[in-house]
């Protein structure tokens, strides 16, 4: 994914879901698509590990980049080649 939004939540008290959920509605709502990738640095992922979250804007893949810094979510469309 090159292009998306960066969404910044560090609220410890937030499940990961709820924060995707929330990037993700924000996303859809601003741009008129629903985002269906979401990466995060792997610090944030917990085991279980969330693959994919369901919420109102659908569904969207979770996948752990070193580059995302803590507490950051990059959200957007992924590339389909």
């Amino acid at each position: 994914m090159n292009v998306g939004m960066l969404w910044f939540d560090n609220d410890p008290r937030i499940a990961l879901t709820v924060k995707v959920a929330r990037a993700a509605d924000y996303y859809r709502k601003k741009y008129g698509l629903a985002p269906d990738l979401c990466l995060v640095h792997p610090s944030m992922l917990a085991e279980p590990r969330p693959d994919l979250i369901e919420g109102p804007s659908g569904r969207v893949a979770v996948r752990p980049n070193r580059i995302i810094q803590p507490g950051h979510l990059w959200i957007g469309k992924e590339e389909k080649n």
